[in-house]
C-alpha cells in the first residue's frame, strides 16, 4: 500500500467558512429602550400649547388660566394668601398624613389577606366577597355611611382612603401568589420543605412584583380618594383647599392643586420603582 504523501496534505486548501446566519431585521423585544427624552418631549410640548393657548386668547382665563396665574398662586398659596387663610405647607402636611397613614394600614392588612386568599381556600372563601363586592364601588357612594359610623373627624377620612386603597393590594397580592410556577413549588417540596417554608422561600419572594405594583396602583387610588375624604368637614388639606378654591371660582388654585397632588403622586410611585427594582431586581427577567 503506498504511504500517504505529506506534503499533498500539507498543500490541501483549508474548508471554506460557513455561510453567516440570516438575521431578522426590525427585531427587538417590546417596550425596549428608554423613554425619558420622549417623556420630557411630550411635557414640554403640552406646556408649550398650554402657554400658546392662553396667551392668545384660545381659552378663556376662567377656565384655563395661563402658567404664570398658576406660579403666582403657588407662591400666595405658600404665604397663606388664599381662602382659608392656611399656608400651602400646612394643607400639604395634613393630607401627607392621611394618605400615608391609611396606606400603611392597608399594606399591612391587604398584603397579608392577599397572600392568605391565594394560599387558602377557606381565606379565599372569607374575604373574597366582601372585597369583590365593595371594590366596584365608587368612595363617595359609601362616603355617608362612613361619616354615619366614624363621625367627622380624622378617623373617617382615614378609613376612606384606607377602602380606596385595600381592595387593588389585597387582589394585587393574590394574583402574584396564583403567578407562582407549580415547578417552583414542587421544587421546594421535594427537597423537604414544609407548607410554611415554601410560602415563605418561594411564593412570597415570587409574589413580590404584583405586590409592588398592586402598592403603586393602591397609593394613585389613595390619592385620587383624598379630595372625596376632605370633603367631610376638614379644615385643611390639598383636597379642602382644591374645593374652598372652587366654590370661589379660583381656577388658579384649583389647577395649582391638582398639580401639587399629582407631583407629589408621581415622586412617590419614582420612589416606589426605585425600590422595586432594588427589592426584586429579577423582575422581567426571567
Amino acid at each position: 500500500m503506498k504511504a500517504p504523501d505529506p506534503a499533498a496534505g500539507a498543500s490541501a486548501s483549508p474548508p471554506a467558512p460557513a455561510p453567516p446566519l440570516p438575521t431578522v431585521s426590525g427585531y427587538s423585544i417590546p417596550g425596549e429602550g428608554p423613554s425619558t427624552l420622549i417623556s420630557v418631549v411630550t411635557v414640554v410640548a403640552l406646556f408649550a400649547f398650554w402657554w400658546i393657548a392662553t396667551h392668545l386668547g384660545w381659552i378663556r382665563d376662567i377656565f384655563l388660566p395661563t402658567p404664570e396665574r398658576i406660579v403666582t398662586s403657588f407662591a400666595d398659596a405658600w404665604k397663606g394668601d388664599i381662602q382659608g387663610g392656611r399656608p400651602l405647607l400646612e394643607h400639604f402636611w395634613a393630607s401627607l398624613m392621611r394618605v400615608f397613614a391609611a396606606f400603611f394600614l392597608a399594606c399591612i392588612t391587604a398584603i397579608p389577606a392577599g397572600i392568605a386568599m391565594g394560599v387558602s381556600r377557606i381565606a379565599r372563601g372569607i374575604f373574597d366577597p366582601p372585597i369583590e363586592f365593595y371594590r366596584p364601588l365608587p368612595p363617595l357612594a359609601y362616603l355617608p355611611l362612613i361619616v354615619i359610623w366614624f363621625g367627622i373627624e380624622e378617623t373617617a377620612k382615614v378609613i376612606l382612603i384606607f377602602l380606596a386603597c385595600f381592595a387593588p393590594l389585597a387582589m394585587a397580592a393574590r394574583a402574584g401568589v396564583k403567578s407562582v410556577m407549580i415547578e417552583q413549588i414542587n421544587a421546594a417540596y421535594s427537597m423537604g420543605a414544609s407548607k410554611w417554608q415554601v410560602i415563605w422561600h418561594v411564593v412570597i419572594p415570587a409574589a413580590m412584583p404584583e405586590i409592588f405594583t398592586g402598592m403603586r396602583i393602591a397609593i394613585g387610588f389613595g390619592w385620587t380618594t383624598l379630595v372625596a375624604a376632605e370633603m367631610v368637614a376638614a379644615t385643611v388639606g390639598l383636597g379642602q383647599m382644591v374645593l374652598n378654591a372652587s366654590n370661589f371660582l379660583r381656577t388658579d388654585v384649583v389647577i395649582m392643586g391638582i398639580v401639587v397632588i399629582g407631583g407629589v403622586a408621581y415622586l412617590f410611585d419614582l420612589l416606589m420603582r426605585y425600590v422595586e427594582r432594588a427589592v426584586v431586581p429579577w423582575k422581567g427577567k426571567a
